[in-house]
């Protein structure tokens, strides 16, 4: 056996047991959720069901914690991806000397523990703010409180995204378009959020799962509502059963049906830009052909 075939052997085998550790896990929950076995188990398999699937919809908290979770991921999205797109453009304006103190304070968040920003969300609104009958109405609810407390940290994951799509923009063209009479507002919305509009989806992806999966700071900041990781919580510590399979079956194929949309609306657009370059080009060669 030859140096390069041994190598070659190696890496195989390396490749093969990295997706082993990476998909293994997945794969043996999913056959689990169809097991009709009442413990999730993939060896033996029992024999097929998908009764579990049932039962996952007819368990009234799970449904409840999703709906919060959707409710919840959606409030977070719409206030993070907004926040970071004003830090970030903030952080291009200001002076070059502040810019290192003032990322310091933007990202801290990330670097603060969720169980210590669920807690001071909490007494924040509880204490600080001295509610009144209205604002404790308005405010102090597990659900909006969630909101607020994923927000203060997930805005940051919002501004890097943002901050590295925006190193690349090219401030010559706000130039331009201000040179040919537009407004400050018509250059925002016309030139320079087109450009941002990949990163802009991208941090909103990002805060959507980024505030389904937390757990430390909603298990505070959730107060007497759930969402969906803290039912899951609760339940796994009273014993797990195959509709949790289930339930992560589907979470793993609505996943992957997005990931293959949006690969493939990127590919499309793609194209699309590839082909109004290349009309560029075919026009230009006519005019200079009739030149």
């Amino acid at each position: 056996m030859t140096s390069s075939t041994l190598r070659k052997a190696m890496m195989a085998f390396y490749t093969a047991l990295f997706f082993l550790y990476l998909f293994g896990p997945p794969i043996f929950m999913s056959v689990t959720a169809f097991n009709t076995s009442s413990y999730p188990q993939a060896i033996p398999f029992e024999g097929f069901t998908t009764e579990w699937f049932g039962k996952l919809v007819q368990d009234r908290q799970m449904m409840e914690g999703l709906l919060n979770s959707i409710i919840i991921g959606v409030g977070v999205t719409a206030l993070s991806v907004p926040v970071g797109l004003a830090a970030a453009i903030l952080m291009n304006q200001i002076y070059h000397r502040a810019r290192g103190l003032f990322y310091l304070i933007t990202i801290s968040p990330m670097l603060t523990p969720g169980v210590i920003i669920g807690i001071s969300t909490v007494i924040f609104w509880k204490d600080m703010m001295g509610l009144t009958a209205v604002t404790k109405a308005l405010f102090y609810k597990g659900i909006i409180l969630t909101i607020f407390g994923q927000a203060s940290f997930v805005s940051a994951y919002c501004l890097l995204i943002i901050m590295a799509r925006l190193a690349r923009f090219d401030r010559s063209q706000e130039e331009a378009a201000l040179d040919l009479g537009a407004s400050y507002p018509q250059v925002f919305w016309h030139v320079l959020l087109p450009f941002l509009k990949p990163a802009l989806v991208s941090a909103g992806v990002i805060a959507f799962l980024s505030s389904f999966e937390n757990f430390n700071t909603t298990t505070f900041s959730i107060l007497a509502d759930k969402t969906l990781v803290t039912v899951l919580a609760g339940q796994v510590r009273q014993g797990t059963t195959p509709a949790l399979s289930a339930l992560a079956v589907i979470i793993i194929s609505l996943s992957l049906v997005g990931a293959i949309i949006y690969e493939f609306m990127k590919r499309r657009e793609e194209a699309a830009a590839e082909q109004m370059k290349e009309n560029a080009r075919l026009a230009e060669r006519g005019e200079l052909a009739v030149a």
